[in-house]
């Protein structure tokens, strides 16, 4: 490719980096459209957390061998790239001189391979920030040029920055989640709470007032409902803003146990260093399985797990209550159940219960970490 053909192409790169706002679309798109403006054939991105996991994102145009079985080849194993990238020796666009897992896919003969033996790699980074690499090839090549390598860091460079700004807006999507949160908390703690709080006081004095058993019965049920009703307003302020959660993830689910009026017992193995989501999508789900023992199990007594492993967290919550039929086939017996369900698999986790009549429920939790 000319000069003039590579300035075209970045700038047309450089534009649907600049309309996308989901992540994911934007790397496929900026990746089908620079296979399409160059002699490579196939490319596909892995994004590397902190830990050195790696995970597939997007990929266009793989060989038969390398989409065998949902890229089996490329979601598994390693390779040099990776390595390098853990490693920190990873900082320009390389030829790769071999590929374990290309050469896995070919060994194992699942599929055309399509000529693709080794493949171009660079690193995608935004300042002192990495994201990952985006690998390059083409059939029967074995090194590619200084011009080619040379376009691959522009690209880049480019996909780098356009990573770091969806990055920042979901961040910056968060906090104003957040703060209208605070505020649909604080309206309701200074209206609605305050107001049936209210009417609690009053049917407490009406039954004071008054001789007449009937009019005590009623003020009597009023009590009791208001008294319940403001138990679940503060439930969901509690929803709205975890207070606590600033405190620790732990100390957050006891207050909101103690809150419920349930004696929890937390039993933690491993260190808790979570991202602010997962943490977050973990105290949502202790609320919600906490506020299902107290509506639904008839005992005061939970027991919560929670294990981290080298790959997973692995969250428990128990009670020795009055359980439930529970029928894989079936649709979940509540939007409670199903809200867990739709949280954690937001997080590409499980979410499962086991429970039998009279013998109590254990929901358990896995997410991968």
């Amino acid at each position: 490719m000319n000069e003039q053909t590579n300035i075209t192409l970045l700038k047309e790169i450089a534009e649907l980096l600049n309309e996308e706002t989901e992540m994911i679309p934007m790397l496929k798109g900026a990746l089908s459209k620079f296979l399409h403006g160059t002699n490579f054939e196939t490319g596909w991105i892995f994004f590397i957390n902190e830990k050195g996991k790696s995970q597939l994102v997007a990929h266009e145009q793989l060989s038969e061998a390398l989409s065998y079985n949902d890229c089996q080849y490329l979601k598994k194993g390693g390779c040099w790239c990776v390595s390098k990238f853990r490693n920190k020796q990873l900082k320009k666009a390389s030829n790769i001189i071999e590929c374990q897992r290309i050469e896995s896919a070919i060994e194992d003969q699942v599929g055309d391979h399509a000529g693709i033996t080794h493949h171009a790699t660079v690193p995608l980074q935004s300042g002192g920030e990495r994201f990952g690499i985006l690998n390059v090839a083409k059939p029967n090549t074995v090194s590619y040029s200084d011009d080619e390598l040379e376009l691959l860091e522009s690209v880049a460079f480019q996909l780098g920055s356009a990573i770091k700004r969806i990055y920042l807006t979901k961040q910056e999507q968060e906090m104003a989640l957040v703060k209208e949160r605070n505020r649909l908390a604080r309206d309701l703690h200074d209206s609605v709470n305050q107001l049936l709080f209210s009417v609690t006081l009053t049917s407490r004095a009406g039954i004071e007032m008054t001789e007449q058993q009937e009019l005590k019965s009623t003020f009597r049920d009023i009590q009791q409902l208001t008294q319940a009703a403001l138990t679940e307003m503060r439930a969901l302020i509690w929803q709205l803003r975890p207070k606590g959660l600033e405190s620790g993830l732990i100390d957050a689910i006891k207050s909101y146990a103690e809150m419920l009026n349930l004696s929890l017992v937390v039993n933690v193995s491993g260190v808790l260093q979570f991202p602010s989501r997962v943490e977050e999508t973990l105290f949502r789900v202790a609320q919600e399985a906490l506020n299902n023992v107290r509506k639904h199990a008839g005992v005061r007594e939970v027991e919560m797990f929670i294990t981290i492993t080298a790959t997973d967290i692995l969250f428990v919550v128990k009670d020795e209550g009055r359980g439930f039929v529970n029928d894989p086939d079936m649709k979940l017996p509540s939007i409670g159940m199903q809200s867990i369900r739709d949280r954690v698999q937001a997080l590409s986790g499980t979410a499962d219960w086991v429970s039998e009549i009279g013998k109590g429920t254990e929901l358990l939790i896995r997410i991968p970490y």
